[in-house]
């Protein structure tokens, strides 16, 4: 789980179109980054359409097939697990990189915990069911970043 890096607040711009800052752009990089060095590759990416998380997804996983998709947007936690039900069930690693706060729901709902998530945060979260299976409490959470806690 993957939540958006920091983005800019422009006045009279969509909710959809708002950019990452300076900040959120680095610390996009350093997310991936920090997967990469965990020994994660991600199979495929699921990602929200707004620009804030699209460019998050391109920035932290250049090589990784990005999927977007639409109802990711303001999407709550039980709608997200959909999605990641449908992933191909051959894929071992699949992120999900969305908004809060959906995206922190459905860490806590996997795997448990007492954490915030900040912008530009991620939790790996193991699991040992299909995708198509998955339901709550079945993941462990691994390890956790926080842009702001490096």
């Amino acid at each position: 789980m993957l939540r958006h890096s920091k983005a800019a607040h422009v006045a009279g711009l969509a909710d959809r179109e708002r950019p990452l800052t300076g900040r959120g752009e680095r610390d996009a990089k350093r997310a991936g980054d920090e997967i990469r060095a965990s020994g994660l590759d991600p199979d495929v990416v699921l990602c929200s359409p707004a620009l804030r998380t699209r460019r998050t997804a391109e920035l932290a996983f250049p090589e990784s097939e990005i999927s977007y998709e639409r109802d990711i947007y303001e999407a709550y936690a039980d709608e997200l697990l959909e999605l990641v039900r449908g992933s191909d069930p051959d894929a071992s690693t699949v992120v999900l990189c969305g908004h809060n706060p959906g995206v922190h729901e459905l860490a806590l709902s996997l795997a448990g915990g007492d954490y915030g998530f900040r912008p530009g945060a991620f939790a790996v979260i193991e699991v040992d069911s299909a995708w198509a299976d998955l339901g709550p409490g079945e993941g462990r959470l691994v390890t956790r970043w926080d842009p702001k806690e490096d």
